[in-house]
């Protein structure tokens, strides 16, 4: 049997998009919170290509800022001429024994089962990916002859009547051995209503020099379906939530609404995770096995234990949670915090760069920043640490046991020893030694007839 040709994919990403009407290029703006090319480039990969090779042209610079992946090759069009123009800017760096294949960076739902046919079916011809549409509006038409063989695409500006009455159209996806296509493509005019070289127009030349054309069917519209402007950016989106809804899903995760899931970047879970709805995950997430996440909870490039209860309406960005802990409701985990094995952060807490040892809790109503908390620490309501001067952050430490209690502020750099318990309403500015009491109240004074006197001065 002979061996494979290497595959070279060629993604067309140079259109300028006008009807998105936005400064941002077309295949850039994001899907999922990712630009809908980097999806194209993930399916290409998925294939296992010798070489990615991505024309550009609108917007180079900019997708070259925000694309920086290693392995692709770049090609600018400078002129857009067409995508028949397109792919032979890319054939000088492709050779004539291998299979190529053609993707567009605006077709970010397309799956690797989907192409991997198209490239089986063009070992020795021109391959071509249909889908049956309903309404085919705007695509170009599958043309067949008598006997059911592909002989042509017809775009829609040059259809008659009869051909626009064809529902089977072209998705623009297609493949063919490396040599064959930059002969047809040699051959291909620019003399259509939009003056411009259609890479569609090989098919035809193939069909008359009496080679057979393959078409491969796509099962699903909206998997092949490119995206031109913002309502069909928000279709394509719902469309990508609910496959990784319905992945996560059969990999023994409860989600409460698919529909009101958002993953804006890659989530981990284990089984038996429970996500509520309007959930949304940003960047890497991973979460441990039984673990329960609120309704609105955020969580952005973190790591959560198994059995982790993230109340509603928390935000935990860029911190590790080990297992047992409790977060929220409405509390805020910012980046460098971690949480050890049963620690709480609770409602209206924010925590930032701070370690919460086993089983210790800051439960309501406070600031933890810059700090090291034992284990078992008991932190009440109202707690502060004043952690910046001004110009530089300063740490504080808490020993195990210790108990702060409510309305404190520790002024760091300062050190509260193990068990200590610190009094109510008092600010910490001196290091504290083991097993003691701190408390810095002034003495209480009680001036009688207060309110009276204070009544008489207004009247007067």
């Amino acid at each position: 049997m002979a061996a494979k040709p290497p595959l070279h994919v060629v993604i067309l990403a140079a259109g300028q998009g006008t009807r998105m009407r936005s400064a941002l290029p077309k295949v850039l703006h994001p899907v999922a919170g990712r630009p809908m090319l980097a999806h194209v480039i993930d399916t290409a990969r998925n294939l296992a290509p010798q070489a990615i090779h991505l024309v550009h042209g609108h917007g180079g610079a900019t997708l070259q800022q925000v694309i920086r992946d290693d392995d692709l090759h770049w090609v600018a069009q400078e002129q857009q001429l067409g995508t028949g123009h397109a792919v032979r800017q890319a054939l000088p760096g492709i050779p004539d024994d291998a299979m190529v294949l053609v993707l567009y960076g605006d077709v970010p739902l397309v799956r690797e089962a989907t192409l991997q046919p198209l490239c089986e079916a063009a070992t020795e011809t021109v391959a071509v990916l249909t889908v049956e549409l309903v309404d085919p509006t705007g695509y170009g038409r599958i043309q067949r002859g008598p006997e059911g063989a592909v002989v042509g695409i017809v775009e829609e500006k040059d259809a008659t009547l009869e051909q626009r009455r064809i529902t089977e159209t072209n998705t623009g996806m297609m493949a063919a051995p490396a040599a064959l296509l930059h002969t047809l493509l040699a051959r291909c005019t620019n003399d259509n209503a939009q003056g411009e070289y259609y890479l569609t127009d090989v098919v035809a030349l193939r069909a008359g020099d009496g080679g057979t054309v393959n078409a491969v069917r796509a099962s699903d519209a909206l998997e092949v379906a490119g995206v031109n402007n913002r309502v069909q950016l928000a279709t394509c989106e719902r469309a990508l939530q609910q496959r990784i809804a319905e992945s996560l899903m059969r990999n023994g995760v409860t989600i409460v609404d698919p529909a009101r899931l958002d993953v804006r970047g890659k989530l981990h879970c284990a089984t038996d995770v429970t996500i509520d709805i309007n959930c949304i995950f940003e960047g890497n997430v991973e979460i441990g096995a039984g673990s329960v996440i609120g309704a609105g909870a955020v969580l952005r490039d973190c790591r959560l234990g198994e059995n982790v209860h993230v109340e509603p309406y928390s935000l935990i960005d860029g911190a590790t949670v080990a297992a047992d802990a409790h977060i929220g409701p409405f509390a805020r985990l910012r980046p460098g915090t971690v949480l050890e094995q049963g620690a709480k952060a609770g409602n209206f807490v924010e925590l930032k760069k701070a370690s919460l040892g086993p089983g210790t809790k800051v439960n309501h109503l406070s600031y933890v920043g810059d700090a090291v908390l034992g284990a078992g620490v008991n932190v009440g309501a109202g707690t502060i640490t004043c952690n910046y001067d001004g110009t530089n952050k300063h740490e504080t430490r808490i020993g195990d046991g210790s108990f702060i209690g409510s309305d404190t502020q520790l002024v760091a750099p300062v050190t509260v020893g193990a068990g200590c318990v610190v009094a109510a309403g008092t600010t910490v500015t001196r290091d504290a030694p083991d097993h003691c009491l701190v408390i810095s109240r002034t003495e209480q004074a009680n001036i009688e007839g207060w309110p009276q006197r204070r009544d008489t001065k207004k009247r007067d």
